[in-house]
């Protein structure tokens, strides 16, 4: 099923239908389907077409962490917590605080390491 809905949305973007949510419902199907590449190729187009839409924000956070781009990963919850808050939108600013509390813990935790 997620490969239908990412092919139907590829077709949509080859034919022109390029925009913010398309590219977020791109991110976000390759997100789950565990490509992070290409999530995060969507996820940066769509806080590109358009830099207020706080959910691209989120979405584009998560594929940075995905990715391993920890550093990036937090600026881009900052910079979309910023952009929900301007627009009112408390709920969205307060997810991407908590999801960028969680990946600093996760970052902060000593790695595992086998000492064989």
């Amino acid at each position: 099923m997620a490969d239908e809905l990412i092919a139907r949305f590829e077709a949509l973007l080859t034919k022109g239908g390029d925009g913010a949510a398309l590219r977020l419902a791109l991110a976000s199907r390759y997100l789950d389907a565990g490509d992070a590449p290409a999530a995060l190729r969507h996820a940066e187009a769509a806080v590109r077409l358009d830099p207020e839409y706080s959910a691209a924000w989120k979405t584009f956070g998560r594929a940075l962490a995905a990715a391993g781009r920890v550093t990036d990963a937090l600026a881009a919850y900052e910079r979309g917590a910023q952009v929900a808050e301007g627009r009112g939108d408390q709920q969205a600013a307060k997810e991407m605080r908590v999801f960028s509390r969680r990946l600093q813990r996760a970052a902060a935790k000593p790695q595992d390491k086998n000492t064989g």
